[in-house]
């Protein structure tokens, strides 16, 4: 069995006067939303074995941050592809694992994460995990499915079980939406 936990970079500053997009860094919250996941993820037992992630500086410190709360520090494959990429992209990405790897988390960005989850999730009737999915995969969330494989490159479409999926906003309050 595999297991793959997507973790959506968190909460990005828009008020950061960078050039582009790619060097964009976390706000406060999303500093506080990504460690509130790591000392989640921590107090849930839920392990892996390997990260693959987008390199752009919002994902980085999400991991920089998770990792803090995690009590460990994540030290990801970099890879270039997952940076804004399509689900397709990422499952490629995915599949390309190496098979020694039983529990891997890969970081990125929306709409490929989400997109993912929903590809690779069969939508059933009365599944909240995945309706919360489909509804909004917000910053900092984190989605742990299971797939009944022995190799990543046999993870095809509607292959997996969504075993959890976890937004910031419900470990704390302060750390969903932002008032309008």
């Amino acid at each position: 069995m595999k297991r793959l936990i997507l973790l959506r970079h968190a909460k990005s500053s828009w008020d950061d006067p960078v050039t582009r997009d790619y060097d964009r860094p976390l706000n406060a919250k999303g500093k506080r939303a990504a460690e509130t996941m790591g000392e989640h993820m921590r107090g849930e037992g839920l392990e892996f074995d390997a990260v693959i992630a987008s390199p752009a500086v919002r994902v980085a410190e999400t991991l920089e941050w998770f990792g803090k709360g995690y009590g460990e520090r994540i030290e990801p494959e970099w890879d270039r592809r997952a940076y804004l990429a399509s689900d397709r992209t990422l499952l490629e990405v995915v599949q390309e694992a190496d098979d020694a790897i039983e529990s891997l988390m890969l970081a990125g960005h929306n709409s490929g994460i989400e997109d993912l989850l929903l590809f690779l999730v069969p939508d059933k009737k009365g599944d909240k995990l995945r309706a919360a999915a489909e509804e909004k995969y917000p910053t900092g969330t984190l989605a742990e499915m299971t797939f009944e494989v022995e190799h990543w490159a046999d993870i095809a479409a509607a292959s997996g079980k969504l075993a959890r999926f976890v937004r910031p906003r419900d470990l704390a309050e302060d750390l969903g939406p932002d008032p309008v």
